[in-house]
């Protein structure tokens, strides 16, 4: 069996913690990201060679960075989408790079699953995932289906059909998010599951599903794999849901009790995190009193207090804070499309920005200056480049810097400082064992992140 994991989302409804440019994927609960805890999940039931990661280039670090301490080859099963083409064209992409290691693998079974979910009982999903692969082997297009419990409106639902064997039934039906009205009825009748995104299916069989249905995507997937990336962008941009699952005859559900949730807004994230003894979720540096059923987490170093509040959503980072009423966290989203209309950069990136050399944080910003706080980590380096608009100096905090300036080299120890001016081509590399910490002052008429000309980059940015 091998594992797909998508990992190439931009979810905002977690926004602020989640950004455009850090999504849902890598944030961190309790130490260690959602695409690590789902990585470290499939290791129950296949070999670390046999997981592949589906996501882009501006992801693409991220994932090295989590991932990397389990598997140092972790690169080599990374496949990147030049652009986003939904759940479809990611898996497509996905069978292509798999079998283009061996055309064998075609007849093997594939787990297609998103990189953030939370799954508690991982000894019922590998018995799940054992029965649906019965069924794989037998010709059937496998969906995880999820036993409500409420009546929830975030989801789309399945319902149950014909029973195969144990808890595999065919599925009648596919539909979309319901009204309150009708989650409700879908929770009484006991037919209805929901559709957690999760599919399993022998790859041969799902290649014949997609020449049968959409013929026009198959086109794409039979050109060489280098093809098939120039142009992905012309690739129909739809779900597998809508593109074959609602379609084949070949589907079927696995009813599902595994604890999952896909932590789809603030509440769903309230509702995997430890309660007080008044149900109020505490993250942070957060103190209560008399307050209940509140979800408060704060990332930064504020005090948060909360007096005689009730069902709150309070979000602190460095640099935005959210409030919103319990019940209300679908409507996050529209915040963030708010936010990024107004060209607010929150919407995309914390002050904390993680690169494949280490960091950085702005610590201060405003006309024609920036500071930041810089890490590089051991034996890394920048790209060599260049400013148009802005000089920066260099305060070395802790460790060793290696500077090239216009070609020549400098090295800079700990309480020394480097100024390179506008226009200079320059390098910055950290030669030594531990972590490189420096402050960054930038002055010019523009400190814009874009203004920046790459002219060598080890890690293959332009």
């Amino acid at each position: 069996m091998k594992v797909l994991i998508l990992a190439g989302g931009s979810g905002t409804r977690l926004w602020p913690l989640s950004r455009q440019n850090y999504p849902k994927q890598f944030i961190k609960i309790n130490g260690e990201s959602l695409l690590l805890k789902t990585y470290k999940r499939f290791l129950n039931i296949c070999d670390k060679k046999d997981i592949y990661i589906v996501t882009n280039e501006k992801y693409k670090f991220y994932v090295i960075n989590d991932l990397i301490d389990i598997n140092t080859s972790i690169e080599d099963n990374i496949i990147l989408e030049p652009v986003g083409r939904n759940t479809s064209g990611a898996i497509l992409l996905g069978i292509k790079f798999i079998t283009n290691r061996s055309k064998s693998f075609m007849m093997e079974s594939l787990f297609v699953s998103p990189s953030d979910h939370i799954i508690t009982n991982t000894k019922e999903f590998i018995k799940c995932i054992k029965e649906a692969d019965k069924a794989s082997k037998k010709g059937s297009i496998v969906t995880f289906g999820i036993k409500p419990d409420t009546p929830h409106t975030g989801y789309g639902y399945i319902k149950t059909g014909k029973k195969l064997f144990n808890n595999l039934c065919k599925v009648e039906e596919f539909t979309e998010k319901p009204d309150i009205k009708r989650a409700r009825e879908y929770l009484s009748s006991e037919k209805y599951l929901w559709n957690s995104g999760m599919f399993l299916f022998k790859m041969d069989i799902m290649i014949k599903e997609f020449k049968k249905y959409k013929p026009e995507m198959i086109k794409f997937f039979n050109l060489s794999y280098d093809e098939l990336i120039k142009r992905f962008g012309e690739i129909e941009n739809i779900s597998i849901d809508y593109s074959i699952m609602e379609k084949t005859d070949k589907a079927a559900v696995v009813k599902s009790d595994i604890g999952w949730s896909d932590i789809g807004n603030w509440e769903s994230f309230g509702e995997i995190m430890e309660k007080d003894e008044s149900s109020n979720v505490k993250l942070g540096n957060v103190f209560n009193i008399n307050s209940s059923n509140s979800i408060v987490y704060s990332n930064s170093k504020k005090v948060v207090s909360i007096v005689d509040v009730k069902d709150l959503i309070i979000v602190n980072t460095d640099d935005a804070l959210l409030v919103a009423k319990k019940g209300s966290g679908e409507k996050v989203k529209n915040i963030v499309e708010l936010l990024k209309n107004q060209k607010c950069n929150e919407a995309l990136e914390h002050t904390t920005v993680f690169r494949p050399w280490g960091s950085y944080t702005v610590l201060e910003e405003g006309p024609r200056y920036k500071i930041k706080r810089i890490f590089v980590k051991p034996n890394h380096k920048l790209s060599e480049q260049m400013h148009y608009h802005r000089s920066e100096h260099w305060i070395v905090i802790k460790g060793t810097a290696e500077v090239d300036i216009g070609g020549e080299s400098h090295i800079v120890h700990e309480n020394e400082s480097i100024y390179v001016a506008k226009s200079m081509r320059h390098r910055l590399s950290n030669p030594g064992k531990v972590d490189l910490e420096l402050i960054e002052v930038q002055n010019g008429e523009y400190v814009g992140e874009d203004d920046i000309v790459r002219f060598d980059d080890v890690y293959g940015r332009k």
